[in-house]
């Protein structure tokens, strides 16, 4: 399994990635220039976290118009694996990749913290290896990580069981209280209907090595290998 992962002007978590993939499940991993359009020899292109392009105008906007985003969206098209994380989910949401928006955080704040999150759909490539409605702990960081869509997107999502991870307390319930951008339906990842791509706000590369006691994130990727 051979991943990608894309370097933007502003990307700071491509090395955080690198480190997962390759540094700890040991697969081939290239780093890949914004202006690069040649992903042929690639499984799973990963679409980081960070500040691509400084997020001037809003969040993912300007990278959507990257030359391998082009690439990116044969290479979805094609049946094949797409992840974006945080700021890579933005960019997907920007690029059409995965319906409705992310937007500013609920109370404005930019927010980073550790939150659990539950497994709403494991009959995926990237939750196979965890159980029906695991509860997970993975950091967050972000300004604008409040999912949006209108009544029909939102019941779209809920219909063909593509929301995938949804913010909880650690009794795995669904609350307010545990929602902590204001993202509707507590959404914290979705995928698009076939289920290969998948964009996220949470940060599973870092909840995967085992210096740092958690673990939790780097299930996703393993699942990916089985």
């Amino acid at each position: 399994m051979k991943f990608g992962v894309i370097v933007f002007p502003g990307s700071n978590c491509d090395r955080d990635l690198s480190t997962v993939t390759e540094g700890l499940l040991d697969q081939p991993t290239r780093m890949i220039w914004h202006q690069d359009t040649d992903i042929s020899d690639i499984d799973v292109m990963v679409i980081p976290g960070g500040f691509s392009y400084g997020d001037y105008l809003r969040c993912g906007a300007i990278a959507r118009f990257s030359p391998v985003m082009r690439s990116v969206i044969e290479h979805a098209k094609q049946g094949k694996l797409v992840l974006g994380i945080c700021n890579g989910f933005q960019v997907l949401t920007e690029v059409g990749l995965l319906p409705g928006a992310l937007i500013r955080n609920r109370d404005l704040h930019f927010i980073c913290d550790r939150v659990p999150v539950k497994v709403e759909n494991n009959q995926l490539p990237w939750t196979k290896k965890y159980t029906s409605q695991q509860v997970i702990t993975l950091p967050i960081a972000h300004g604008e990580g409040r999912y949006y869509g209108d009544e029909d997107t939102i019941k779209g999502l809920e219909d063909n069981h593509q929301i995938v991870f949804r913010y909880c307390n650690l009794l795995g319930e669904i609350t307010n209280e545990s929602n902590p951008n204001g993202s509707l339906s507590n959404i914290a990842g979705i995928s698009n209907k076939q289920g290969n791509i998948l964009g996220m706000m949470p940060h599973p590369e870092r909840a995967s090595d085992p210096l740092t006691k958690a673990t939790q994130g780097r299930i996703l990727f393993e699942g990916l290998l089985v």
